[in-house]
């Protein structure tokens, strides 16, 4: 299965690859907004894990995004943002799960 991760911070990014890897998955990672949009549009991924604080485009953005062009891929946030009102507006723009960071 093939999985988009979107994560700006390189030691985080870096430990989420090799476990998803190490949990079978085939990883793909960028690190903003914009590069997110553009692997989202042109290669087909079974789900998206996705940070909202990245540079070049929020992740709500890309959320907004991708659920207003249609795609439907599973997408789970996982960022700091761990305020209720953020959950809520992540859940409202179509996320599938919505993860704080420790």
């Amino acid at each position: 299965m093939r999985v988009l991760l979107v994560e700006d911070d390189a030691l985080l990014g870096d430990g989420l690859r090799a476990g998803l890897r190490q949990l079978g998955f085939q990883v793909d990672w960028v690190r903003d907004g914009l590069a997110a949009e553009r692997e989202l549009r042109a290669e087909p991924y079974a789900a998206a894990v996705l940070d909202l604080g990245l540079p070049g485009k929020d992740g709500l953005e890309v959320l907004a995004g991708l659920r207003a062009g249609g795609l439907t891929l599973p997408v789970l946030v996982l960022t700091a943002r761990d305020a209720i009102p953020e959950r809520i507006r992540g859940l409202d723009l179509g996320a599938d799960d919505y993860v704080a960071k420790p």
